[in-house]
This record gives structure tokens, sequence and C-alpha cells, in this order.
């Protein structure tokens, strides 16, 4: 089989913690001053640009001018996700039908 038919698809990546710090800087902020703007201690929402935490993605996402889901689009992946149960009938699973029958 040729390696091009079994390219995996890659997950969108969220942005890089430098890029979302330069938005920031375009938009005149840095993270310490819209922490401190925000009610937040200094370095608060420092610790959106490492692990999930939603209300200061929002905080940094509304300064930049974009929804969170644009900067961290894998987090919002993980969060959103809604697992879907496909159920198969019993009449046409024939390995159902045989232990049904079998141990029935």
């Amino acid at each position: 089989m040729s390696a091009l038919n079994n390219v995996k698809k890659t997950a969108v990546a969220d942005w890089h913690r430098a890029d979302v710090v330069a938005a920031l800087h375009k938009n005149g902020w840095s993270l310490r001053s819209l922490s401190l703007q925000s009610g937040f201690g200094a370095g608060t929402l420092k610790t959106a640009l490492d692990k999930p935490y939603l209300k200061a993605e929002r905080i940094i996402a509304a300064a930049i001018g974009l929804a969170p889901e644009m900067i961290w689009p894998a987090r919002y992946e993980k969060r959103n996700f809604t697992p879907v149960l496909t159920l198969v009938p019993l009449s046409t699973s024939s390995h159902l039908k045989h232990f049904v029958t079998a141990n029935g």
C-alpha cells in the first residue's frame, strides 16, 4: 500500500504561546496588564497558555478579537466532543445472533 494512502488526518493545532502573546501585544495588551485589568493576579492569565482555563481563555481571546475556539481548537474539540453510540440490531449481527442462540 502506498504511504500516501495511509496519511493520518492531523488535528488542528493550538496557537503557540508566543503567537498568543504577540497577538496580545499587537492589540496593546500584555498578559500582566490584561490579568490586572480583569481583576486577577498579575500572572493568572499566563496559566491559560499552558493548560486549559476556560475563563482566562475567554478573556485572552476577547482581547485579541477572536473566539477562543480559534486560538485553542484542540481544547475546544475535546470539550465539545459528544460520543455517538451506534446501535446494531440483534437480527443483523451474526456474532450476537450466534451468542444469543447458543447461550439462550
